[in-house]
């Protein structure tokens, strides 16, 4: 008698546990339904936000000197030369600013800072400032870099504005980047007897600069396509000049807003092409960052 009490209750447990595990399949079915029914909406609406800027936008963008030539009050005349080069520089100089902070400040917290009540308010500060609202970052360089320094108006400005505004976010990524990296790795280079700075620069970092080049391309895409502290910073939608780094400046997102708010027709075209231009640009910065990322992968 105990003994088909046992098995029948062995058989109740399988029959149930066979159960979870169906419903739990079909949920799971469920789910990956949904997900891709979100990812093919979102590309659907990509794909027809594209097609209506290339319509509009195509012919304008091959228009001889579109791209070489000064900006002109006609739609059908002129480029966006001071734009793109205002655009290049102000990417270049966030790049070159952001990145030796970005990745030493993740170095420190991760590597050498304590573990203390004092860096944990540094951590939840900085993933706080990951989600500020960009003309906030706007409203601080113009205190800092316009007034306080005195650069006004000028490149130098936007670029240091877009600095800190991408700071937060490769802070994060360079973090979660070198706290991926085995710890195996590092207790066999000590192990070695070699030296702590020696660790991190020829072990951990080579194995997380994927993860920070991850990191750097969001945040400099993020900062080439911003509008909102640049307005704010002093940049301008009409130059006839190239600007210097300490000269007033233009930018791809500011000239699209200036050609947006002509009422001439031709300017709605004028605005899609630069669009499509901005488009390009980002493609080829992350192109060159993602082809230096897959080399240290292979590495």
């Amino acid at each position: 008698m105990v003994t088909s009490y046992q098995q029948d209750d062995s058989l109740d447990s399988a029959a149930e546990f066979t159960e979870n595990v169906e419903s739990r399949e079909t949920l799971g079915k469920v789910f990956e339904v949904l997900f891709l029914l979100g990812l093919l909406i979102g590309l659907f609406i990509l794909a027809l936000l594209l097609f209506d800027i290339f319509k509009d936008g195509l012919g304008r963008f091959l228009t001889p000197g579109f791209l070489t030539e000064t900006p002109s009050r006609f739609p059908d005349q002129g480029g966006i030369r001071p734009a793109i080069i205002s655009s290049v520089l102000l990417g270049t100089l966030v790049i070159l600013v952001t990145v030796p902070i970005g990745v030493g400040a993740a170095l420190y917290l991760e590597e050498y800072a304590p573990k203390a009540w004092w860096t944990a308010i540094i951590e939840i500060n900085i993933s706080n400032l990951a989600g500020v609202p960009s003309i906030v970052y706007g409203l601080l360089g113009l205190g800092v870099f316009n007034y306080l320094l005195g650069f006004g108006p000028a490149l130098i400005s936007g670029a240091l504005t877009l600095s800190l505004l991408s700071l937060p976010v490769i802070i994060v990524t360079a973090r979660e980047a070198i706290r991926a990296v085995p710890d195996s790795l590092r207790n066999a280079s000590y192990g070695l007897g070699v030296t702590k700075w020696r660790t991190i620069s020829s072990h951990v970092l080579p194995y997380a600069i994927p993860g920070i080049l991850t990191g750097v391309i969001i945040s400099v895409s993020r900062a080439i396509g911003d509008a909102a502290s640049l307005i704010v910073v002093g940049a301008v939608g009409f130059l006839t000049f190239n600007p210097g780094l300490f000269q007033r400046f233009m930018a791809l997102p500011i000239q699209i807003y200036s050609y947006i708010t002509r009422p001439e027709p031709g300017f709605a075209n004028a605005a899609a092409a630069t669009i499509i231009a901005l488009l390009l640009l980002i493609l080829i910065l992350n192109g060159v960052a993602i082809y230096i990322r897959q080399r240290f992968s292979i590495r």
